[in-house]
C-alpha cells in the first residue's frame, strides 16, 4: 500500500530537485504562480493522469502541492489508493511563499484568487441574495437552504460541485500559452 508524506516548506526547498512536483491547482491558479518547475494536473483529473503519474513515481518522488495543503492531500489519498507514493506540501503554495520561497510566474498570467476563497464568495453572496430576496418573497428562501444544503454535503463527501463549476469560468482558465493537460502527461512519460 502506498503512503503520503506531508512536508513543511523548509524540507521541500531542500530537496525540491529530487521530486517531480505536481500542481493539483485550477489551470487559472497554477499560471498565476505555482512552485518553480512544476507540472499542472488539476485534482479532478488525476485520474486521466494516473499511468503517467505512476511512470514519473518510478523516476522520481513525487510532491504535490495546491493553495493550501487540502487539495493535494487528497491528491495523495487517490494516487495512495492506485499504488503510487505521494508527498504533500503542508501549507501549499501560500506556505512556501510565505516562507519566502520563489514562485514562478508565467509572462502575462493573471492572479486569480484561490479556489476556497472563490467558493466562500459565491456561497456567501447566493445565501445572501436567497435571505434578501427572501424578505420580499418567502420562497426564495430555498435559495439559502439549497446553498446550506450543497455546502453540508460537500463536507461529508469532501467534494465540491461549485469549485467544479467556477474553475470553468474564463477567469480560471490558464493563458493561451500554457502547456496542454496532454501535453503535460507526455512530459510526465518521458
Amino acid at each position: 500500500m502506498a503512503t503520503a508524506t506531508a512536508l513543511t516548506p523548509a524540507q521541500a526547498v531542500a530537496r525540491l530537485g529530487d521530486f517531480t512536483v505536481i500542481d493539483v491547482r485550477t489551470p487559472g491558479e497554477y499560471a498565476a504562480g505555482h512552485l518553480p518547475g512544476a507540472h499542472n494536473i488539476p485534482l479532478d483529473r488525476l485520474g486521466e493522469a494516473a499511468d503517467a503519474l505512476q511512470q514519473a513515481a518510478r523516476r522520481t518522488p513525487l510532491l504535490l502541492v495546491c493553495a493550501s495543503g487540502a487539495r493535494s492531500a487528497r491528491g495523495c489519498e487517490q494516487l495512495a489508493a492506485q499504488g503510487t507514493d505521494a508527498a504533500t506540501l503542508d501549507g501549499g503554495t501560500s506556505g512556501w511563499a510565505a516562507a519566502g520561497h520563489g514562485i514562478e510566474r508565467p509572462a502575462g498570467a493573471r492572479a486569480t484568487w484561490p479556489m476556497d476563497r472563490q467558493v466562500r464568495l459565491a456561497a456567501g453572496t447566493l445565501v445572501l441574495a436567497g435571505f434578501l430576496a427572501g424578505l420580499a418573497w418567502a420562497p426564495a428562501h430555498w435559495l439559502s437552504g439549497a446553498i446550506g444544503a450543497g455546502l453540508v454535503f460537500s463536507g461529508v463527501t469532501n467534494t465540491c460541485g461549485m469549485a467544479a463549476a467556477l474553475a470553468r469560468l474564463p477567469h480560471n482558465r490558464p493563458p493561451r500559452n500554457t502547456v496542454s493537460f496532454e501535453e503535460t502527461l507526455l512530459l510526465l512519460t518521458g
